[in-house]
């Protein structure tokens, strides 16, 4: 439980590749947005060394050149067209249902931010049963291809204005994500991070962040709850 007089540890977790094990989804749909632009498909490791956000700066590490406009909202269109088709067969993380709801049994709050569109990722996280665990669900808004940052931001806005446990602050929150741009959102807002090696980066991609990276998301919380408290 909390200890009473101190500030209990918000989580703000990541969904794909975090508590969505959508990784090959993700490779899968990649690939396919390559083949429109005579790209030819990467394996994992692959897309793990080179991944990095705004994405269309990963397709030009990829093409050795920027995208126009027009081949990046083909590629982004043909993306999100794939990865919906593959997301239904993606489980959770391993372990997501019995931590999510273990920290809630303690008295802590937690919340979601997703770069996935919001009207797609409300009723999917619905579907996966674990929305109840959370104060506060959001997902992208606007155009993709961006950086975490400034939805953090807004994320954090909305928590604060939120009733008793429910409310939460940056500076008592840890975020629990797979990418380095879950690290430079949370820095943004002046949060802690931890990040998961089993999304998007190699752990060698993740340590450059200067955050602690760990291997599976029951490490990921325990560490969140010594840093923050």
């Amino acid at each position: 439980m909390a200890t009473p007089g101190k500030h209990p540890t918000h989580l703000v977790w990541d969904w794909n590749g975090t508590l969505l094990d959508d990784v090959h989804a993700v490779l899968g749909a990649t690939n396919a947005a390559f083949a429109e632009v005579g790209l030819a498909p990467i394996t994992l490791e692959q897309y793990r060394e080179t991944y990095c956000v705004p994405i269309p700066r990963f397709y030009e590490r990829l093409l050795g050149r920027a995208p126009t406009q027009a081949e990046w909202e083909r590629m982004d269109g043909i993306f999100h067209r794939h990865y919906t088709e593959r997301r239904a067969a993606c489980a959770l993380t391993e372990g997501v249902e019995e931590l999510l709801a273990r920290w809630s049994r303690a008295g802590r709050s937690q919340s979601l931010l997703s770069m996935y569109g919001h009207e797609h990722l409300v009723p999917v996280v619905r579907g996966y049963g674990i929305e109840r665990h959370f104060v506060r669900v959001d997902g992208r808004t606007g155009p993709s291809g961006g950086s975490k940052a400034q939805h953090m931001e807004r994320h954090f806005e909305v928590l604060a204005g939120l009733e008793g446990a429910a409310r939460a602050a940056p500076e008592h929150a840890v975020v629990i994500g797979d990418a380095v741009d879950d690290a430079v959102a949370a820095a943004h807002v002046g949060a802690r991070a931890v990040l998961y090696t089993g999304g998007s980066h190699s752990r060698a991609s993740l340590e450059a962040a200067g955050v602690p990276v760990v291997d599976t998301l029951a490490e990921a919380v325990a560490l969140a709850e010594r840093m923050a408290d």
